[in-house]
């Protein structure tokens, strides 16, 4: 069924709950994706001989690609038709997928994983159009919700079902998984409502280019700054080079008869403020997801997946939360419900930093259960504040533009949780490390990893290094989650100070 932009497809209940879940599975695909190879990642370097360096490449490429292209892919689905576009992205994310199935070299994996990146990039705007476009708009607003619990919860999914992948199958398996649930979803989303634009126009071709660029350039030096640092040339170059193409992006586009995005649509208080929203939560939820995989196996010693099965009390929260949020920002208004929620996520932030070595699982729970409800309270208000300020016709680029504020936030999450916990750990193991020899102490002051593996070999003197590593980490974990906290409250400043004009 191909419905114009001016009405929403007459739908039965069944029928619209089918499309909603079918969307949320192909999202929730997407987002797990990055943990299910991050949770694969040893055995699979173990198996191929991939180098350090290589591997972070494994993992960035389908992030990069994604934040890069999403814009793009957005106005695409627009133009030509939504269920169109997520059908071939799904095919195209089935064949990134599989591709490892039949080449293991360095090369073919990141090429694997950048063609992933590129199918990834045409289903998220896809899935939250075609809910977005299902529904009248006093209706879509538990839709959306669900959609967006199944976003946020998407990452510890991929914990899940990489744990249970690698419990009984080779490293191989966490690809072919995805690539058949991508051909079956394909097949399945022939079944969905699709819509475009209904005045046709020149495709801004110019326009997707300068902002897979400005938005790749950004996403690329903050990917680079968790490896080389805050203060490297090169990540330095890479962000100079992605503001000034945004600069050029913006400029372009007022003088567009047609643009790919008209970026007049952030003189909008809602829209502004769900892009701020949006962005500080992944940056909140990812960086915290990145040091708690490693606190849970490396200081409190589960298992990959029970690392990820121990953070169920996040969904508790979230999913009410999500449900209700849209209601909530209708009854109480759009800043209160955000200011609220994000100060949910800086107590929730708190709560994790204080983690240590001698935590029980109670702190572990309440912590990731606030964490989960301030999520849950913001992301779905967020989430409609974009989409309900653009005409119909432009849902797919405004879910592009949620979509590229979670990659972007996500990516800044990890490198600002990266950097300082490192730098902080480092600083903190060495002086238990000083008298060993130099390459064990190299290994134990790169990482609690590394001090772990020197451990094991040190004899009774073992014991007290262990100690001294957990403990650091667990330092450096509180100072990593406040600075993530920190950002969100940032966030909350922002929006709360944000005094721009409505569009008209």
């Amino acid at each position: 069924m191909t419905v114009g932009t001016a009405g929403v497809p007459a739908l039965s209940a069944g029928r619209r709950a089918w499309t909603v879940g079918l969307m949320c599975s192909a999202v929730g695909l997407v987002i797990a994706m990055v943990t299910i190879v991050n949770t694969a990642l040893p055995a699979l370097a173990a198996d191929t001989g991939v180098s350090q360096a290589q591997q972070t490449w494994i993992v960035d490429v389908y992030t990069l690609v994604l934040a890069a292209l999403v814009l793009p892919a957005g106005a695409l689905g627009d133009r030509y038709g939504r269920r169109g576009v997520l059908i071939i992205g799904l095919v195209v994310f089935a064949l990134g997928c599989a591709a490892p199935l039949v080449g293991d070299s360095p090369a073919w994996l990141i090429a694997a994983r950048a063609v992933t990146g590129l199918g990834a990039a045409m289903i998220m705007p896809a899935t939250l159009s075609i809910i977005n476009a299902s529904f009248r708009a006093d209706r879509r607003g538990r839709a959306i919700g669900i959609w967006a619990a199944v976003a946020g919860i998407g990452g510890l999914g991929g914990l899940i079902v990489a744990g249970l992948l690698l419990q009984h199958f080779s490293w191989q398996s966490v690809f072919l998984g995805p690539a058949v649930l991508a051909v079956l979803m394909a097949v399945a989303s022939a079944t969905v409502p699709t819509s475009r634009e209904e005045v046709t126009h020149t495709f801004d071709t110019v326009g997707a280019v300068l902002s897979a660029l400005a938005v790749g350039s950004l996403v690329f030096g903050i990917l680079r700054a968790a490896d080389l640092g805050w203060a490297h040339a090169e990540v330095h170059v890479a962000l100079a080079a992605g503001l000034l193409l945004g600069v050029l992006f913006a400029w372009f586009e007022t003088r567009h008869p047609a643009p790919l995005l008209d970026v007049r649509l952030f003189t909008n208080r809602a829209f502004a403020t769900g892009s701020v929203s949006v962005t500080v939560q992944f940056t909140a939820a990812f960086g915290a997801l990145f040091a708690l995989a490693q606190y849970l196996q490396l200081v409190q010693g589960y298992s990959p997946l029970d690392s990820g099965l121990v953070l169920w009390p996040i969904a508790v929260s979230l999913f009410p939360l999500s449900l209700a949020s849209a209601h909530l920002a209708r009854r109480f208004g759009l800043l209160a419900v955000t200011c609220v929620g994000l100060s949910i996520v800086v107590a929730g932030m708190v709560l994790l930093g204080r983690l240590g070595p001698d935590s029980g699982y109670p702190a572990l729970a309440v912590a990731v259960c606030v964490l989960g409800g301030g999520l849950g309270l913001t992301a779905p208000a967020a989430t409609s504040a974009i989409l309900d300020n653009v005409p119909p016709g432009k849902y797919g680029v405004a879910s592009a533009v949620n979509d590229a504020t979670r990659e972007v936030g996500a990516a800044l999450g990890i490198a600002l949780a990266g950097s300082v916990l490192s730098a902080t750990y480092t600083s903190s193991v060495r002086p238990s490390t000083e008298a060993l020899p130099e390459a064990a102490r190299q290994a134990a002051d790169g990482s609690l990893a590394g001090a772990l593996a020197v451990a094991e070999r040190s004899g009774p003197e073992g014991g007290r290094l262990v100690d001294a590593a957990q403990e650091a980490f667990s330092h450096g974990m509180w100072l990593s989650l406040l600075a993530l906290g920190g950002i969100v409250a940032a966030g909350i400043v922002a929006v709360a100070c944000l005094r721009v004009p409505r569009s008209g």
